[in-house]
């Protein structure tokens, strides 16, 4: 694996936890700010739209620049947002201190999907992606469960210093080991715009919003639903994450390997297994045993969609891959917010904890029907050759 792999891997690893590791600190960041579980779900949202509205403002504005300086960029940003969050005196200015670093997630995972894929050879590139996602998703098992035991012990101000310092290493990383790649001189918004055209292109963002989305409508209120519903402590948040981090990790591995050999029946089966599992989540979440299991295989779904959509949009963006792949991330990040936010609607409408869980799965179907249009379209549109005629030869 190249170093430079490894670099894009740390930094994801430390955007990663920024972006999880609050979910398991929602009750306690509630109390302090006196405010109700749903509005502290707010923090998932803002940092999600931030993602959704910085991943095209980044990228854009850093048409001209090279991509390692915008990796470098971004994580500053990450650092700097962690810093404000953790020394908010009030709601608001805390959840701006979330939109600061969000700002850097899209661009980020963005770029540095290209970077990844320019780093070996075509056949592997969903694999090098996968790799650099990796970053994420040990990030769900280590980041966020030991950001949230801090949280829980020494409160959770002191985690999101953790999660900045965890920034800075993660750019010191890219900073010593990402090669220069400099800007395309022949770069043009209008041009990188143009790409959206493509109604594949469209359909791959709307299942990374629909798919994706329907994960988060459930974790973002795991802390809550498995003290208040399944009955466990709330110290056991912290490795009900650990739990949601290894079938994260398990499901990246799983969906970077075979992406690039059968990705869409890839995504039909994850998809579809999807939105099965968040359907049996409403009963298994009554039971101790059958819910950890449950967490385990939300994250490993979900998390084997990611690669192939991700894939799916650096082929049919083929003429503007920067954009598009840093708009996608945002993709990922407006399904967070929708569906974080829809699973607030349903649970302060006195639904209970279990209510998101539904948000999800029929977020996921909308998902599998786009994903089934996309290949039928995809097929029919393959151009067709015609048989060659037999060639008699006569003696």
């Amino acid at each position: 694996m190249p170093l430079a792999l490894l670099a894009l891997t740390l930094g994801a690893f430390g955007i990663g936890t920024t972006e999880f590791v609050v979910v398991g600190l929602l009750p306690d960041i509630a109390d302090t700010y006196a405010v109700s579980i749903p509005t502290a779900g707010l923090l998932v949202t803002g940092y999600a739209l931030g993602v959704v509205a910085g991943a095209p403002l980044m990228t854009g504005l850093g048409t001209r620049v090279s991509r390692k300086r915008m990796l470098l960029g971004m994580l500053a940003l990450l650092v700097l947002g962690n810093i404000v969050s953790a020394a908010a005196p009030t709601f608001a200015l805390m959840l701006a201190g979330r939109v600061v670093a969000s700002l850097a997630h899209g661009a980020f995972f963005g770029i540095g999907a290209v970077v990844a894929g320019t780093l070996v050879s075509v056949d592997r590139r969903a694999g090098a992606i996968a790799i650099m996602f990796t970053g994420l998703t040990v990030a769900t098992m280590v980041g966020v469960p030991l950001g949230t035991l801090l949280g829980q012990h020494f409160g959770w101000r002191l985690t999101f210093l953790f999660v900045a310092l965890i920034g800075l290493i993660g750019l010191l990383g890219v900073a010593a080991l990402v090669p220069e790649q400099p800007a395309d001189a022949n770069a043009r918004l209008r041009t990188e715009l143009a790409v959206f055209r493509n109604p594949q292109v469209l359909l791959a963002m709307a299942m990374t919003v629909l798919g994706f989305g329907g994960v988060f409508a459930a974790i973002t209120y795991l802390a809550p639903m498995m003290t208040e519903v399944t009955g466990y402590a709330e110290s056991s948040v912290t490795w009900l994450l650990v739990l949601f981090g290894l079938g994260f990790f398990a499901g990246n591995l799983i969906g970077g390997k075979f992406a690039d050999r059968h990705l869409m029946p890839m995504l039909y089966i994850t998809l579809g297994g999807l939105a099965i599992v968040l359907a049996l989540f409403t009963v298994t979440a009554h039971d101790k045993v059958a819910a950890a299991v449950t967490v385990v295989l939300i994250g490993a779904l979900g998390f084997a969609t990611v690669p192939p959509l991700q894939k799916r949009v650096l082929d049919q963006a083929a003429g503007a891959p920067t954009l598009a792949s840093a708009v996608n991330i945002g993709a990922f990040n407006l399904g967070n917010a929708v569906s974080a936010w829809l699973g607030g609607v349903v649970i302060a409408a006195g639904l209970g904890y279990t209510a998101p869980n539904w948000v999800g799965v029929g977020l996921v179907l909308v998902a599998l029907v786009l994903a089934v249009v996309s290949g039928y379209l995809e097929r029919r549109s393959a151009p067709t050759f015609p048989e060659e005629p037999l060639v008699t030869v006569r003696a």
